[in-house]
């Protein structure tokens, strides 16, 4: 039999930690434990929209004064008030804020204040 082995019985490289084998010419390298410099695409933040009740039942209005700041028909107009383009309820005309029940949502109205109560 030939003195030369074709399978060595032994790993050539020495154990590590974990059994894995580190060669002795191969270099370690260390890995970055803080971050670079580099640049980041974040950053960049838009202002708050201001939705919600700006008035308040009970309160007095006058015509144009907005009501109500929302996304959709959370709340529905009701009497003398106005619904904009982007759901601002608004107020029609000058008068106490009410807000009612209409089935599970909410409805707001404006009822008139009586003449003799403004003199």
């Amino acid at each position: 039999m030939n003195a030369r082995r074709k399978w060595p019985l032994r790993s050539p490289f020495p154990e590590g930690e974990g059994g894995q084998g580190v060669r002795s010419n191969q270099r370690r390298f260390t890995v970055a434990h803080k971050k670079g410099q580099g640049s980041t695409r974040n950053g960049r933040d838009s202002p708050g929209q201001h939705r919600g009740i700006k008035i308040y039942s009970g309160q007095t209005v006058k015509a144009g004064n907005i009501l109500v700041r929302q996304c959709g028909t959370k709340i529905h107009p009701g009497r003398n008030v106005g619904l904009g383009r982007d759901y601002t309820i608004y107020a029609r005309i000058d008068g106490v804020v009410k807000y009612e029940p209409r089935g599970e949502k909410r409805q707001v109205s404006v009822d008139p204040v009586a003449a003799a109560a403004q003199a």
